[in-house]
């Protein structure tokens, strides 16, 4: 667990933002442990709220054959070619961050891939000096699940069979402020040359063999991991989302018992990493839903404890979080960061029932009255019962005279 108070890395994220694997060992690596995202550091309550206006939305394009262009020209329906001008750029999104142009008209409209199929297309990415910084001659993924750069899951589906067309991307719809380094940097907008090959209906989930399941989830949650790095928290949930339907699909294959650990294993790291994206985003019960189900699977995996004691805090519930917290700290007692939670929360529950005792003191009266009564306690048996007992013996002799007197006269 010591790698789990790291922060996680932000200034260079993986390959993976074209679609293309990580291209070393260390890179996997990064990525096979990426669930220990920001598992145990301590935030600042001052901590200002993210500004999510500017992260990408999930799905910024309608149906493509209405989209208009800048010149509200409309392309022709024969063949792909384009009106009068060839060569005229189409505005994705009308707001000029985001443009595509033909190079050679495809095969026509309806040749185009739908969402949810599985495309290749052949990319050349270059920097506004000409740079050249990505090239893939048959580059494969799903369309529509994220799994590449915005820009391409957004264009690719308005291109046609064989189409080759050139397009130009604002940094938000690549790789962001952050950049890709080495060779990519912050804020860069990009001119992606891409020609659609082959497009195909993805592979039916119940028929994938147990290898196959787990590539796929694995491949889903490290885009995941790519998007959260980017702090693209709620593309990041998408894509824990998508590995986590793969994990649960239905299969007619027979898994073995190995291949069945291993898929748990990736579900209950997709589930912390969903987690901890959600509690980026303050959705405190869907956080706390992860976090049950990964404790459902294994109820003493501490990064779940961790977070579960977490949101329950910012919910204000610190009756319920102190021992959950104290269950992770006794399964890591030297760890310091669950240590210090504890504490922080140990006192505001304290300031918490403080405030509580006198709230109920202000509903019951003057609560400078209220510190007597334990004197007033002991004066009370003391004082008024004197007058009672004096009298009550004054009764009891008289009577015990009157029976005297009776019995003398029988």
């Amino acid at each position: 667990m010591a790698s789990s108070e790291e922060e996680p890395r932000r200034g260079s994220p993986c390959r993976a933002g074209t679609g293309t694997e990580p291209s070393s060992t260390a890179d996997t690596a990064q990525l096979d442990t990426a669930e220990d995202f920001e598992v145990l550091e301590e935030e600042d309550d001052d901590e200002e709220e993210e500004d999510l206006s500017e992260l990408p939305p999930l799905e910024d394009v309608g149906r493509p054959p209405a989209l208009p262009r800048e010149d509200a020209q409309p392309l022709e329906q024969g063949g792909g070619e384009v009106a009068d001008d060839p060569q005229e750029w189409l505005d994705i999104l009308g707001s000029g961050l985001l443009k595509k142009k033909t190079l050679v008209p495809g095969q026509g409209v309806d040749t185009r891939p739908r969402k949810g199929q599985d495309v290749t297309i052949r990319l050349k990415a270059t920097l506004e000096d000409g740079s050249v910084v990505e090239e893939n001659p048959a580059l494969t993924f799903t369309l529509g699940d994220c799994d590449v750069l915005q820009a391409l899951d957004l264009c690719v589906q308005l291109l046609e069979m064989g189409e080759t067309a050139l397009i130009v991307s604002d940094a938000k719809y690549c790789y962001g402020s952050q950049g890709r380094s080495p060779d990519i940097p912050p804020n860069a907008a990009l001119t992606l040359e891409v020609e659609l090959l082959a497009a195909q209906d993805a592979p039916d989930l119940e028929l994938l063999s147990g290898t196959e399941k787990i590539e796929l989830a694995n491949r889903k949650r490290e885009r995941g991991n790519f998007f959260y790095q980017q702090a693209d928290y709620v593309l990041a949930i998408n894509s824990y989302d998508i590995a986590l339907k793969v994990i649960g699909s239905s299969s007619k294959v027979d898994f073995s018992p190995d291949e069945e650990a291993e898929l748990l294993d990736v579900k209950v790291k997709c589930l912390n990493n969903l987690a901890a994206s959600q509690l980026k985003l303050d959705h405190y019960e869907a956080a706390l839903k992860s976090c049950n189900l990964v404790l459902e699977h294994q109820p003493g995996n501490i990064k779940a404890l961790f977070r579960k004691g977490k949101v329950l805090a910012q919910q204000g519930e610190y009756r319920e979080a102190i021992p959950i917290l104290k269950a992770a700290l006794k399964l890591e007692p030297s760890n310091k960061t669950i240590h210090a939670e504890l504490s922080k929360l140990v006192k505001k529950h304290a300031d918490q029932k403080n405030v509580e005792t006198e709230m109920y003191r202000k509903m019951l009266g003057n609560p400078s009255a209220i510190g007597t009564p334990g004197k007033c306690k002991d004066k009370l048996p003391w004082s008024i019962p004197w007058k009672w007992l004096f009298g009550a013996t004054a009764i009891a002799l008289g009577g015990v005279a009157l029976s005297v007197v009776i019995a003398a006269r029988n």
